[in-house]
């Protein structure tokens, strides 16, 4: 029996959800703790609430289940919530959460604020979904599950190329491959797959990109107006800041993209020293010491201004914000 089995105990209701404009870990690792009730515990009523998945991950066994009207108003024995940092990261489904008798949040965010009655987190684990593995019992999972957790692993590892993957995590990938999963084809499609309107919107990113603070430092801009013209969303910009990242001589990537609201999503990389989830917490946002995100106000200039001058003051750098 694992943690989760204990956790289900007595429960005749359960509801999950992750973050909002969920990613690969969160999918993943959501819809494997879907199907791993689902399957082992058909008497429960487990409910899975996320915002419209990116085509990609469309392929993960029970991705048609997922609720993103946020419609009912269930209350559930337990709300369970993974991939996610703080109340705020839940969006919508932040009701089910406040009307349940009983919370759990699973996460390994290093900025995680333990805001539920119990919290399970792991800061140095590779992702959500490998948190999450070591919850469940190995005897009760099957290939639609570790499908699900390998994608999370290998989304929020990078392929196992990111510093937060371990010996462990290469151990739980190899017990995961076990279930007879097709890995190759499920890191080619949620991955390296890309579709020719994304290929054009990053080469659009790379064209626009600027060099600064001696050229160790880079950062683009995507506006409304420009994913408009691309016909794009920001499910499309998945792997822009990566691809900054791997400029020749870059420490610290920055790409910035306009929301719907008018507000602006920031993404920051980094590659061996500056810890941007320091960066990002300046701002209300967070992650991990070498992948983090915020939001900010705008106009779009403003915006960009206020995170270069936080990481220039990070990175000991006389600037002058004159200059961009």
């Amino acid at each position: 029996m694992g943690r989760i089995d204990d956790i289900l105990a007595g429960k005749n209701s359960v509801g999950i959800t992750g973050h909002i404009r969920p990613d690969g870990d969160c999918a993943g690792s959501c819809l494997g703790l879907y199907n791993y009730i689902r399957v082992n515990y058909p008497e429960i009523f487990v409910k899975l609430y996320l915002e419209p998945l990116p085509q990609k991950f469309l392929f993960l066994p029970g991705a048609e289940s997922v609720d993103s009207s946020y419609g009912d108003e269930s209350d559930f024995d337990i709300f369970i919530v993974l991939d996610t940092s703080d109340h705020e990261r839940m969006g919508k489904s932040v009701k089910y959460f406040a009307g349940a008798s009983a919370t759990l949040a699973v996460d390994h965010h290093i900025s995680n604020e333990l805001f539920a009655e119990e919290n399970i987190l792991i800061p140095d684990a590779s992702s959500t979904a490998e948190v999450l593995y070591g919850l469940l019992d190995p005897d009760r999972l099957n290939k639609d599950m570790a499908t699900c957790l390998y994608t999370g692993i290998i989304f929020d590892s990078g392929v196992f190329k990111y510093s937060n993957t371990s010996q462990k995590t290469m151990n739980i990938a190899g017990k995961l491959i076990s279930y007879g999963i097709d890995f190759t084809k499920i890191i080619d499609n949620s991955f390296y797959a890309s579709t020719y309107k994304q290929n054009r919107i990053m080469g659009r990113a790379l064209l626009d990109s600027k060099l600064v603070f001696g050229d160790i430092c880079i950062y683009s801009l995507v506006t409304r107006d420009i994913m408009d013209q691309y016909g794009v969303n920001s499910s499309d910009l998945d792997g822009i800041v990566e691809q900054l990242r791997n400029t020749t001589g870059v420490e610290c990537a920055l790409f910035v993209y306009e929301l719907e609201d008018g507000t602006f999503k920031a993404s920051l990389r980094s590659s061996e020293y500056l810890d941007v989830n320091k960066v990002a917490q300046q701002f209300g946002g967070g992650g991990h010491v070498r992948a983090a995100g915020c939001s900010l106000k705008g106009p779009a200039d403003f915006a960009i201004r206020k995170i270069l001058g936080v990481i220039a003051g990070e990175l000991s750098y006389e600037w002058n914000s004159e200059r961009i």
